[in-house]
């Protein structure tokens, strides 16, 4: 744990941030392609994205998770993630989200 954080920090990242890089990561081929600073930059705009588009029921309201998830395929796009990659990451992204974001609204 203390080894990740660590990781976090010499990346420049928060926590939110770190925890949607790790779920970018899982691919080996995006990693390769992309490199560090790409998947930072997009861990980043994630998070603001995502921050930004949830509300307080979000997780149970299927127009705004279509709206997120049309949002994270366009930052995978935008970005250059592998296309054959992108579907599993876009599921990934967005069960991560849940998972930190699911009783949090601005």
């Amino acid at each position: 744990m203390r080894e990740a954080s660590r990781w976090g920090i010499d990346l420049g990242l928060s926590e939110d941030e770190l925890a949607f890089y790790d779920a970018l990561e899982v691919n080996d081929s995006a990693v390769q392609v992309l490199g560090d600073e790409t998947l930072k930059t997009l861990a980043q705009e994630l998070v603001k994205a995502i921050c930004g588009n949830v509300t307080i029921d979000w997780t149970e309201r299927e127009a705004v998770r279509a709206k997120l998830r049309v949002m994270v395929k366009r930052l995978l796009k935008k970005y250059g993630y592998p296309p054959d990659k992108q579907e599993k990451a876009t599921q990934t992204v967005l069960q991560q989200a849940e998972t930190l974001y699911k009783d949090w609204a601005p």
